[in-house]
């Protein structure tokens, strides 16, 4: 009788201690993934990485040679002279990028509305076209540390100059390009003013220079340009909006290049590197009166308080050199 009730007790410490086995090993089970699950996550780890659409800082270098997006109508920060050469102060600094990074420089044209699609597909690794950089545009892409201060600005004809948004009529078109900043903020602040949205730089200019708009806004550098090389306009509005900067672009997490492009930028400061670049490229236009309002080195921009008086200061002297050459003429 004992015997029984001896092993009627062992036989329940087996039972119990298999199933405390049993529940360890599904618990040990349920805090790993399971062969399916392990499956999907590497499905899913490969699905991103075949979704990358940019390439490395070592695969550019392995490649050989670097797809940049630069202007090809915007003198004189991205053009084509007459020569088939690519030239200007986006240029300029592009080359150096090429230079010191060891690898051949293919430069992609590419127009204003085009940037975020060229960086989202991979057809450029870098853009360097007059990227301004906005909070709308840094959800889409990367941008690097800045090298040049910018606002928007208004040119309109010398004989009805448009001082003041206020001026614009109801029936009155102002031109913008599409996908610029100018474009935005309009839209945004300005919504009853009637846009004539164009895709290149030189449509809008053609059709600015037929009147078909009262005015035109873009960044206040190509304006003031603009009415430098043409007498009979004149930039009434020189700031318009938030002191902004412009900056490289690289595709929406492409740490490795954009590490790199801030670690050149950084250095090339260190050698005054973007006022020689004003200096080759920009000067003629704008003189030495805008150079330290334009540009920054190392990434480091200026109070933006001593910027905006610089910019006002640089405006006034451009308006009256611009008046003393129409008087000569």
């Amino acid at each position: 009788m004992k015997k029984n009730y001896l092993k009627r007790i062992l036989a329940s410490a087996l039972t119990l201690a298999l199933g405390v086995v049993t529940l360890t090993g599904c618990g040990s089970a349920s805090a790993k993934e399971s062969p399916a699950e392990q499956t999907s996550s590497e499905a899913s780890a490969q699905e991103q990485s075949d979704s990358k659409v940019y390439r490395t800082l070592d695969e550019i270098k392995e490649s050989g040679e670097i797809n940049i997006g630069v202007f090809s109508d915007k003198n004189p920060f991205g053009y084509v002279d007459e020569n088939g050469e690519y030239q200007g102060y986006d240029v300029y600094f592009a080359n150096k990028l090429g230079e010191d990074l060891g690898v051949k420089i293919n430069f992609v044209s590419t127009e204003a509305a085009s940037r975020v699609e060229y960086l989202e597909t991979g057809k450029v690794d870098i853009v360097l076209a007059n990227f301004t950089v906005t909070e709308e545009r840094a959800e889409k892409v990367d941008f690097a540390l800045p090298y040049m201060n910018v606002a928007l600005g208004v040119v309109s004809p010398k004989d009805k100059v448009i001082k003041d948004l206020s001026e614009i009529k109801a029936d009155d078109q102002v031109i913008v390009i599409s996908g610029t900043t100018a474009e935005t903020y309009l839209e945004k602040n300005y919504p009853d003013i009637k846009l004539q949205k164009f895709d290149t730089y030189a449509t809008a200019k053609t059709s600015f220079e037929n009147g078909t708009g009262v005015a035109w806004a873009n960044d206040n550098t190509e304006v003031i340009a603009y009415a430098i090389e043409n007498p009979g306009y004149e930039v009434g509005i020189p700031s318009l909006g938030s002191q902004d900067t412009i900056a490289p672009a690289v595709s929406k997490g492409n740490s490795t290049l954009l590490d790199w492009i801030n670690s050149e930028i950084e250095s090339l400061g260190k050698e005054n590197f973007f006022h020689a670049d004003y200096e080759a490229t920009l000067i003629d236009t704008y003189g030495k009166d805008y150079e330290e309002t334009l540009v920054v080195e190392g990434g480091k921009v200026a109070d933006s308080s001593a910027t905006e008086a610089s910019s006002e200061a640089s405006t006034a002297t451009s308006s009256e050199a611009a008046t003393d050459a129409s008087s000569a003429e």
